[in-house]
């Protein structure tokens, strides 16, 4: 049976904390290095009821994308919902681990899964990172699609790939206009529309689009938008992740088991149809 340490060391092959953004909060946040560790489970959120469905599984590590403590704190009391995320955690033997911009910028990352959930074929980087030779990490990525489709049917084939919201997906542009070369962003995206808009694509996809540079992205230049629930968009990277640790840990011999957590922990839960016409 690994050791936390050992895989630990394993994610960190993949998804190196170097390549991180400064400002971003990743690595081990709770956790004994010398427990061992038989079930990881993988999600979005370190919210309570992921922490909930860790502990209903027996799992040893929880492995999420997002940060618990981004901005730091001086406190862990069980008087917050943070602290009592910790207080869960650490009372029930389960460690937390965080691949945040690291794992967004990894080659296979974020936006690798991303673009294969909406039936995208990768050519490379949105924003190259200079120190990857090979030109395939960085932040988010452009693909082609196998073959032209309206506006409209590629939003609803963005809807069917990614897991279901209550917002659902936004397109603007066009319904008719013609789509095959897209660029993605899982997360909030909006930082790269003046880069989707020199890539030359069809359409962007990402999430988290505000109102003025989405309208101001749409009048510079005849580039689509489809924005989906910034959960939804990062959900598919829990799978290739999953596969990635297991692939490992079988090369070493390793017992294993991995689980991706299926809870949506999206916080928008309702979406209601607007019938007024003004």
């Amino acid at each position: 049976m690994p050791k936390l340490s050992d895989v630990i060391a394993v994610l960190e092959e993949v998804y190196p904390p170097q390549w991180a953004e400064s400002w971003d909060a990743v690595g081990l946040v709770c956790g004994d290095p010398e427990a061992e560790v038989r079930r990881v489970l993988f999600a979005v959120d370190p919210v309570q009821a992921v922490v909930d469905e860790a502990v209903e599984w027996g799992a040893d590590l929880l492995v999420t994308h997002h940060p618990l403590y981004l901005r730091g704190t001086t406190t862990v009391a069980a008087t917050g919902f943070k602290g009592r995320v910790v207080h869960t955690l650490i009372k029930h033997d389960i460690a937390l681990h965080v691949a945040h911009t690291n794992a967004d910028h990894a080659d296979p990352g974020v936006s690798d899964a991303l673009a294969e959930a909406v039936g995208l074929k990768v050519t490379g980087p949105l924003v190259a990172d200079p120190t990857d030779p090979a030109g395939r990490r960085g932040s988010g990525r452009i693909g082609e699609l196998p073959e032209p489709m309206t506006l409209a049917a590629f939003a609803a084939r963005v809807a069917a790939g990614l897991p279901a919201t209550a917002a659902g997906v936004r397109a603007a542009g066009d319904p008719e206009r013609l789509v095959r070369r897209v660029a993605v962003c899982g997360g909030s995206g909006d930082s790269f529309l003046a880069e989707a808009r020199q890539a030359g694509v069809d359409a962007y996809v990402t999430a988290d689009l505000r109102h003025h540079p989405a309208s101001e992205a749409t009048e510079a230049a005849p580039v689509a938008l489809v924005d989906a629930a910034h959960w939804a968009t990062e959900w598919p990277w829990l799978r290739l992740a999953a596969r990635e640790l297991t692939g490992r840990a079988d090369s070493r011999g390793w017992p294993l088991e991995t689980r991706v957590s299926t809870r949506v922990t999206d916080p928008w839960t309702a979406h209601a149809p607007m019938p007024y016409a003004p």
